[in-house]
């Protein structure tokens, strides 16, 4: 049976718990770097709400999520 537990990562958005392989701080250049390829192959989903981006996270289905959450807040919510 499947995990179907979902998690708030801000902005009243949501992300399937089981579908997320990584979670990264935004800050760093090799990170900005993915952000940028990722909306270049239309695999962006921005969830930052018009805020600063702290966080991506990296799906199972090669999207990458961006959200204004610290990276530490949704590694807690994710290991919960």
């Amino acid at each position: 049976m499947s995990d179907n537990r979902f998690i708030e990562i801000g902005s009243g958005n949501i992300v399937q718990a089981t579908r997320v392989l990584c979670v990264a701080a935004a800050d760093s250049a090799p990170i900005r770097r993915m952000i940028t390829e990722a909306r270049d192959r239309c695999v962006l989903i921005d969830c930052c709400g018009g805020k600063k981006c702290r966080s991506v996270m990296i799906m199972d289905s090669d999207h990458v999520i961006t959200s204004a959450l610290e990276a530490d807040e949704l590694r807690s919510r994710l290991e919960v």
